[in-house]
């Protein structure tokens, strides 16, 4: 399948990066956790989309855990029916150990935002026959402490060469899926698929995201995107 090649393609582009402190530990879950995200690509990938959602970069205990964007683990397991082995990063930080699907942690975002699916489609098959869901940057960032570095605070000279791949794959994997349109979930990941997408007639937006550390996520979410996905003209 080619949303498979697409993110085989990017997994080997992440590897060739290097990254230096604040940096201290890098989770490529495209690596380590590649059985369940190839089962989500080949199981709800096929194309047509009218949109797709695209966050930042995997969570701690959602798509490091699994290999599924904003893959929070019960909803991955229980609604989206995937669950494979996983295996680990090369160098784990104590406080952040990837344990697959038997960590018991939950990842807030994920509940959120798969929990809105699963509350207005129902069945996962309902959701997936008009949307998908993609993560523009597939590594997740810690610090020697375990704290979350996020893409966009990394240094200059290692950031630029990270997008521009993260870039090029989300064009491709947007075009595998001929969606209609894309919303970025967050500022930065709207940001991202602009640039990406640039020269290309799909429309991009946006809506809040859900991530608690956000004040504003913490407060109606679920009311404010789909005020935000009805004025970028997507009924849920």
């Amino acid at each position: 399948m080619e949303l498979v090649r697409i993110a085989a393609s990017l997994a080997e582009e992440m590897e060739r990066l290097t990254f230096s402190p604040p940096v201290a530990h890098v989770y490529n879950p495209l690596i380590y956790a590649r059985k369940p995200h190839a089962l989500y690509l080949t199981r709800y990938g096929e194309a047509p989309k009218e949109a797709v959602f695209v966050g930042m970069n995997p969570g701690p205990w959602g798509m490091a855990q699994t290999g599924v964007p904003f893959g929070e683990i019960g909803i991955v397991r229980e609604w989206l029916g995937i669950e494979a082995e996983v295996g680990k990063p090369p160098h784990e930080h104590p406080k952040k150990r990837v344990e697959g699907f038997s960590c018991r942690r939950s990842e807030v975002s994920g509940r959120r935002l798969w929990g809105l699916f699963r509350a207005r489609f129902g069945a996962a098959e309902s959701f997936f026959t008009r949307f998908f869901v993609l993560n523009y940057c597939p590594l997740l960032f810690l610090d020697a402490d375990g704290r979350n570095i996020t893409p966009d605070r990394l240094g200059q000279g290692e950031r630029e060469p990270l997008l521009t791949a993260c870039d090029l794959s989300l064009r491709r994997a947007v075009t595998c899926l001929r969606a209609a349109r894309v919303i970025g979930v967050g500022n930065f990941a709207a940001r991202r698929a602009e640039t990406a997408l640039n020269g290309l007639a799909i429309p991009v937006g946006r809506i809040l995201h859900p991530s608690p550390a956000n004040p504003a996520a913490n407060r109606n979410w679920e009311e404010t995107v789909l005020r935000q996905l009805r004025e970028e003209g997507v009924g849920l």
